[in-house]
């Protein structure tokens, strides 16, 4: 049988237009599943540091609650060293599909880039913020039996005693150490500089009395001041935490404009689908306003969390921005070997 042309033109323009309906579907159809479907399997949240810190307790708060959200289990995997390097660096390096994100911290997003340190990843790029968990003061803590108890007379006693008296940190290159450098820097005096692999160890130390004091993140060590196992002497936000109202800020204490802040948030690979991220960040600024996990975040000091994901990349920029000042400023040279 021989058709008319004009309906094999229709014919023809019917086949053309299912086969570009069917292409697209194939090729879009993936991605809008994926995002439609997450999470229908665990999820693995890698944690810079050991068990036992502040980036720690605070991702198991989140990881429990998500967990229940979800339905799917949020495991943490702690890779801890290189001041967070190391697990910024998997989380770079993972599929972007959500099952695999990371605790955004300062030292491996902010502090590390601005000391200029050649990085296996690029913290500009390599990520897609999620959303902020909380902003957390430092403690300078010190072993319940220090020669020196308040800042002013250890600042004596660090002038009496240069390059001896010893300061634990979380790492080269963490915001504990920074703020050891700082504090340095501005009383004009030196101490014995001990690195360790994240809080939990540097605690565990200051408490048998291997090391005398350590900066340390509010989060890490809010339960041993209130086990009454070490002491705590000033705090690094230029206004007090509302965890601690009666300790001062070392600007308080004569050291002015002093800041030493850690932060807690949470990303993704680059290219992480933008319904998932906003899955994400919805989820969480939900689980941050339930009055139990509030308590717990207001127990270690972490503040100001939750907001957009848009507003956590501006947060981002603007720290590293800041602590590459201070670097500059205060002349600070950091080894992170």
């Amino acid at each position: 049988m021989i058709y008319p042309l004009s309906l094999c033109k229709k014919f023809s323009y019917l086949l053309i237009s299912a086969s570009v309906f069917f292409t697209a579907l194939l090729i879009t159809s993936p991605a809008h599943a994926q995002a439609k479907s997450w999470p229908d399997k665990p999820i693995k949240l890698i944690v810079g540091f050991p068990p036992g810190g502040g980036s720690d307790a605070v991702a198991r708060v989140i990881a429990i609650h998500l967990s229940q959200m979800w339905g799917q289990q949020v495991i943490i995997d702690n890779r801890g060293g290189a001041a967070g390097t190391i697990a910024a660096d998997l989380v770079a390096k993972s599929p972007a599909d959500g099952y695999t994100l990371g605790l955004a911290h300062v030292n491996a997003l902010s502090i590390i880039p601005a000391l200029g340190q050649k990085m296996s990843y690029n913290a500009t790029t390599d990520f897609t913020p999620i959303v902020l968990l909380g902003i957390t003061p430092n403690i300078l803590i010190a072993n319940v039996d220090a020669p020196a108890k308040n800042v002013k007379d250890l600042v004596a006693y660090l002038k009496q005693n240069p390059g001896k008296v010893s300061f634990g940190s979380a790492g080269n290159g963490s915001t504990q150490h920074l703020a050891y450098e700082l504090f340095m820097h501005m009383a004009g005096t030196e101490a014995l500089h001990i690195p360790y692999k994240g809080s939990g160890p540097v605690l565990v130390d200051l408490m048998a009395g291997h090391i005398t004091y350590a900066f340390e993140t509010m989060a890490a060590a809010t339960p041993h001041i209130q086990a009454g196992k070490i002491i705590p002497m000033a705090q690094t936000r230029t206004k007090r935490s509302a965890a601690y109202p009666n300790l001062p800020t070392m600007d308080q204490l004569g050291f002015v404009g002093f800041e030493a802040t850690a932060w807690y948030g949470l990303m993704g690979p680059a290219r992480l689908d933008p319904k998932i991220v906003q899955k994400i960040n919805t989820d969480v600024n939900t689980i941050l306003r339930k009055p139990e996990v509030q308590a717990k975040m207001d127990e270690v000091g972490a503040e100001d969390g939750g907001g957009t994901a848009a507003a956590f990349s501006k947060f981002i920029t603007k720290d590293r921005n800041q602590w590459a000042k201070l670097v500059k400023e205060a002349h600070l040279q950091v080894d992170l070997n």
